[in-house]
């Protein structure tokens, strides 16, 4: 007798969403369409509001333009990048879910050295599903994988790990280079698969790419915010960066840990060096002033929550960083308003203030 075929169900399919910022049609979404089309996926659309998006058929959306954002967050919109891919953690904000994951459209199904297609989502939720190890580094990488374990010597009291944050994955091909990387290098390009997975130890701060990242909204959520990119600000480039710089220091603080490595995507499309030093030359000369801040940042231990570890920084970011340029008092106040935007669509069911809910009606699909 035959026996019937078991389905394979996708993980999470109920607890994540997929956030994409674009500004053009996402064809690129069939070649993700096997892995992608269970979840539902959450499109910022950045640029111009009366430009069509065109979306494969298939897949379950909601898609917010500029005047949707400004629409739902009124005069707090103005925490949100214009012009930038910065624009994503829009959807961040109003996702209800408990997992996000965020790519960029440039970014495809990349192979690993066998020659199968690599589901980044799903290597994404193992890693988002499994311990961090950040208070002692295993030589043996993520002790949680098949075929790995803990070392000799691992405290055995460490051994239950803590609950992981965040999971940010890497790129074949095309590699996330600043601009003055990409001038001397211009034909570079990633082929190295290297098939590991390794907790950021606590205390040690990394250069997050937003282009293929997964995160617990729930945990860390109000810390994922791009900041202040693109149009009418002095800075682009490091929305991604400032964002893991913050919620780096949150998770530390919290006692939460954050994983790199697997899982790959192919990045596709190298961006025109030139405009990129336009765009990063300040951020590469005030970074030597901002990494030893966040080196320094002390949270007081008052801090029990992603929301009041934030406002508390942006106090610190206006303190310590304006005076390298006014830019930053500015983005210490948007900092603010995107804690103030997150508490309102996000309203807190553990005795908190009730804070007027916000009607969010997004075009569906």
């Amino acid at each position: 007798m035959s026996v019937p075929a078991t389905t394979v169900v996708p993980p999470l399919t109920d607890e994540l969403d997929i956030v994409i910022p674009t500004i053009r049609n996402l064809d690129f979404l069939e070649q993700w369409r096997p892995f992608f089309q269970p979840y539902h996926l959450i499109i910022v659309q950045d640029g111009d509001p009366t430009k069509t998006i065109k979306v494969p058929e298939g897949f379950d959306y909601e898609l917010y333009n500029r005047n949707d954002i400004n629409r739902i967050l009124g005069p707090k919109a103005s925490c949100i990048s214009f012009k930038d891919s910065a624009c994503r953690c829009f959807g961040f904000l109003v996702s209800k879910k408990k997992y996000i994951f965020t790519i960029d459209d440039d970014c495809f199904v990349a192979k690993d050295p066998s020659g199968q297609e690599i589901n980044a989502l799903a290597q994404h939720i193992q890693n988002l599903l499994t311990p961090s190890t950040p208070f002692f580094f295993n030589t043996l990488y993520d002790p949680y994988r098949e075929g790995a374990d803990f070392v000799r010597g691992y405290p055995f009291s460490l051994r239950e790990g803590v609950t992981t944050a965040i999971s940010h994955g890497l790129w074949l091909n095309i590699p996330d280079y600043d601009a003055p990387t990409q001038l001397v290098k211009p034909l570079e390009r990633n082929s190295r698969y290297v098939d590991a997975v390794l907790t950021i130890p606590k205390g040690t701060l990394f250069p997050m790419c937003g282009m293929n990242l997964g995160f617990h909204r729930e945990l860390i959520g109000p810390a994922m915010y791009f900041g202040l990119m693109g149009d009418g600000q002095p800075i682009g480039r490091y929305d991604d960066m400032w964002a893991g710089w913050c919620a780096k220091v949150i998770c530390d603080h919290l006692g939460l840990g954050v994983k790199t490595g697997l899982p790959y995507i192919w990045h596709s499309k190298a961006s025109n060096p030139f405009v990129n030093l336009k765009k990063e030359y300040k951020g590469i000369y005030w970074q030597e002033e901002i990494i030893p801040f966040f080196q320094s940042v002390a949270l007081p231990k008052e801090c029990t929550t992603p929301q009041k570890c934030y406002v508390e920084l942006s106090k610190l970011v206006k303190e310590k960083l304006a005076p390298v340029d006014p830019y930053f008092e500015k983005l210490a106040g948007e900092m603010v308003t995107w804690i103030d935007a997150w508490n309102e669509l996000n309203p807190s069911s553990n005795g908190a203030e009730v804070v007027k809910k916000v009607e969010v009606a997004p075009k569906k699909k």
